[in-house]
Order: C-alpha cells, then sequence, then structure tokens
C-alpha cells in the first residue's frame, strides 16, 4: 500500500469471481456500442466515459490475459454458436487435447466459459450471452480498425 499524488493505492485482489467479470464483459460491450453509435450520430464519442477504478483496470488486465491467445480467442468464438465438448474443439482447432484442456482451464478461471456435466463428460458454453455480445462488438471494432483483416469473402465476423 502506498500514496501517489493524495490518491491512497491498495494492492488489489487479481482473482475475480465469473459473476464480475461478465460485469466488466457487459460494461465493455455497451461502451463500445455506445461509442460506436455516438460516432454514427456525429456525437463525439470521447463524451461517454465510465470512471476507471483499480478493480476495472485489474479485471480488463485479466481478460486481456485471456484473450491474448489466439487459441482461447478462437475457442470463444466458437462457442458463440452453442457448447460443445473439448475433444470437438481440440480437433477443430488443431491443437492437442491437453493443450485445449489447459486453455479451457484458463478461460473457467477468467469466468468467461463454463463446464456442464453430463456423466463422464463436459461440454463448454460462454458464461453469459454477454460474453457473446462483447466477442461481437470487439470483432466489430477490429473490423473498423482494419477494414481488410478478413481475406476470405465467405467470412461472417
Amino acid at each position: 500500500m502506498g500514496r501517489e499524488g493524495g490518491v491512497r493505492l491498495t494492492k488489489i485482489d487479481t482473482r475475480f469471481s465469473g459473476q464480475f467479470i461478465t460485469s466488466c464483459i457487459t460494461v465493455a460491450a455497451m461502451t463500445a456500442m455506445a461509442h460506436a453509435n455516438a460516432g454514427a450520430e456525429g456525437m463525439d464519442p470521447g463524451l461517454i466515459a465510465l470512471s476507471a477504478t483499480p478493480t476495472h483496470t485489474a479485471a480488463l488486465a485479466h481478460l486481456g490475459h485471456a484473450l491474448s491467445d489466439a487459441t482461447r480467442s478462437a475457442i470463444l468464438l466458437a462457442l458463440r454458436d452453442g457448447a460443445q465438448c473439448p475433444a470437438d474443439l481440440a480437433e477443430a482447432l488443431d491443437v492437442s487435447r491437453q493443450k485445449m484442456s489447459n486453455h479451457l482451464s484458463t478461460l473457467r478461471g477468467c469466468g468467461l466459459v463454463v463446464a456442464e456435466r453430463d456423466g463422464r463428460h463436459a461440454h463448454y458454453r460462454l458464461a453469459h450471452d454477454d460474453v457473446a455480445r462483447a466477442l461481437d462488438a470487439m470483432l466489430g471494432l477490429a473490423l473498423a480498425l482494419d477494414p481488410d483483416c478478413c481475406d476470405n469473402k465467405e467470412c461472417t465476423c
């Protein structure tokens, strides 16, 4: 703990509940949509602001870690279409089952996916509908920043 510029700094617990992470994703998606709408309506998107607490900052960094790996991002995008078993995901994404297990564990720890047990088998799905909406908003942002990112005419991102 310390002081910087008259503001008391405290140690942040980087272990967040899935519900808190989902709330942060919802806020991020809503903010991205508000910024897009403001720009489309000729308003200054910079006028839309949310206060950023140290907890929010740490939560976004936690999400950034989850999304920083291309395989984990591909898993999240694949799960937008519904629950899937790890073996099918591993085959579709051309990774070993062990690596898939490790990636799913990271995504579970971040609160982005949940496992549903059916006997000895597990199926993974996005933890909340807002995760899919946030992924769609992020894809929209990626396309806005780089309209040529998709070289496939059949791409539906």
